[in-house]
């Protein structure tokens, strides 16, 4: 499964494949034509008491990837649309994080690929 993680403040690539924001609100101050958002997947994004309680805190990171991927387990229909929207193709997931290094797009890629997470960079 090839998926790259990316902001979507940034520039839209024609390398980033399907492009599938993984947030559960849009992001601010962006507009559809500007994300160039082909998939929005708003209810695989943590809920909001989780996004709440991390409140993108480095030093809950821990605790929130495991809390994250407990919320993911419990969410096989979101998980199966997302392994289907992707297939075999390059896909990248884009979210609204400021922190490249803390957010919930890399728990959700390293639960997509089967992979443990232990907080991989973004990019």
């Amino acid at each position: 499964m090839d998926i790259e993680l990316k902001r979507v403040y940034e520039k839209p690539d024609a390398t980033d494949g399907k492009r599938i924001l993984v947030e559960r609100l849009w992001p601010r101050g962006l507009t559809k034509e500007k994300a160039q958002v082909d998939l929005w997947l708003k209810e695989i994004a943590p809920s909001t008491k989780l996004r709440k309680w991390f409140g993108h805190d480095p030093d809950k990171w821990t605790e929130f990837q495991k809390r994250y991927r407990a919320e993911l387990r419990g969410n096989d229909e979101q998980v199966a649309e997302l392994k289907e929207a992707i297939g075999n193709k390059k896909a990248t997931f884009v979210y609204g994080s400021k922190d490249e290094i803390h957010n919930a797009a890399i728990v959700l890629m390293d639960f997509v690929k089967g992979r443990a997470g232990k907080g991989h960079q973004a990019r």
